[in-house]
C-alpha cells in the first residue's frame, strides 16, 4: 500500500497567514519565521498536492480559486487542531491557560477596567489576551478561530454562536446644557436629526441607537462620524450637537469634566444587551459560562 503524505499543520498555518495578510513578509512575521522559510513551506505544500495555490509576482500575491478553497478548509482544520488543546485545558483547572477575547470599542474602555482586576485575583492562571475591534471584525475573528470568545452588544448577528447575556445597558441622550428637555426621560420624538452625532457604519451602537428611536429619517439625516465615543463627547461639549451614549459609558465617567447633560431615552427599545459569545459546541463552553458569570458580577 502506497504511503500517504498529508500536509502539515505548519504548512496550513503558512497558507492561512498568507491569505490573511496578502504579503509574504507580513505573513512570515505573523508565523514567527523568516520569509524564505514560509515561502519554502508553501512550495512544499504545492508540490505535495501537485497544484499551484498562489500566483506570485513582484508586487501581488494572488490566490488561485482552488487556493482560496484550500485556505478556507485549512483555517477550519487549524481551528479543530486548536480545540484539541482546548479539550485538555477544559479537563484541568477552570479558567486557566490562554484565552483570546475580542471586545467591541463601545464596551472595552468602560467595562474592562472593572472586570480585569477581579479576573486576575480569582483566576491567576488565566492568560487573557484582549483585542478591541468592531463587531463585524470581532465575529469574523471568532468564526475564523483567531478569537475564542467575543464581548459584544446584542442584537447583532455573529454567526453560529452560543450567547450568554450578562446585563442590559440603557441608552442615554447627551447634549449641551439647555438643549435637552427638562423631563426625566427624553422621548425619541424630541431629537432633532440635524443635531444628532453618531458613530459611523461598523459600530453596532449606531444601529442600536437608531433602532431605539424608531424614526427612519434619523438614519438619513444624522451625522455619522468615524470616531470614538470620547471624540464625539468632545464635539457635543463644544456645542456641535447631541449624541446617544450607553449607560456604562456614563457611569464610567465619560462626561466628567464636561458640561454635558445626559438623560435616559424614553423607549422600550432604548437598551442593548451585553453578552459573551463563543462558537457553538466549543469544548471550553464550561469556561466561557464561568467567565460570563464572573463578568456579570464584576461589572
Amino acid at each position: 500500500m502506497a504511503a500517504t503524505y498529508l500536509p502539515t499543520l505548519k504548512q496550513l498555518q503558512y497558507l492561512v497567514a498568507l491569505r490573511d495578510h496578502g504579503h509574504f513578509g507580513r505573513a512570515a512575521e505573523a508565523c514567527f519565521v523568516t520569509q524564505s522559510t514560509l515561502s519554502a513551506g508553501l512550495r512544499e505544500l504545492e508540490t505535495l498536492i501537485g497544484l499551484v495555490l498562489v500566483e506570485r509576482t513582484r508586487r501581488v500575491v494572488r490566490f488561485t480559486p482552488l487556493g482560496e478553497r484550500i485556505a478556507d478548509k485549512a483555517r477550519r482544520v487549524l481551528r479543530e487542531a486548536e480545540e484539541l488543546g482546548d479539550l485538555a485545558r477544559a479537563a484541568g483547572r477552570p479558567l486557566s491557560g490562554v484565552m483570546r477575547m475580542s471586545v467591541i470599542p463601545t464596551i472595552a474602555p468602560f467595562m474592562l477596567p472593572h472586570i480585569l482586576p477581579r479576573l486576575r485575583a480569582d483566576y491567576p492562571d488565566l492568560q487573557l489576551y484582549l483585542r478591541e475591534e468592531p463587531s463585524a471584525a470581532a465575529c469574523e475573528a471568532l468564526n475564523n478561530g483567531r478569537a475564542d470568545c467575543v464581548l459584544l452588544a446584542l442584537p447583532y448577528g455573529c454567526g453560529e454562536v452560543t450567547a450568554a447575556e450578562l446585563f442590559e445597558d440603557r441608552l442615554f441622550l447627551a447634549g449641551p446644557p439647555g438643549e435637552l428637555p427638562d423631563d426625566a426621560e427624553v422621548s425619541p420624538d424630541a431629537i432633532n436629526p440635524e443635531r444628532l452625532l453618531l458613530l459611523e457604519d461598523g459600530h453596532c451602537l449606531r444601529d442600536h441607537a437608531l433602532a431605539a428611536c424608531a424614526r427612519p429619517e434619523l438614519r438619513a439625516e444624522a451625522t455619522m462620524l468615524g470616531t470614538s465615543l470620547h471624540t464625539i463627547v468632545q464635539m457635543v461639549d463644544n456645542g456641535l450637537g447631541v449624541t446617544m451614549l450607553p449607560e456604562m459609558a456614563v457611569k464610567a465617567g465619560i462626561l466628567d469634566h464636561t458640561g454635558i447633560e445626559a438623560r435616559p431615552l424614553a423607549s422600550p427599545d432604548a437598551v442593548r444587551r451585553i453578552a459573551l459569545v463563543w462558537r457553538r459546541a466549543s469544548p471550553r463552553e464550561a469556561d466561557f459560562r464561568l467567565l460570563a458569570d464572573t463578568l456579570a458580577k464584576a461589572r
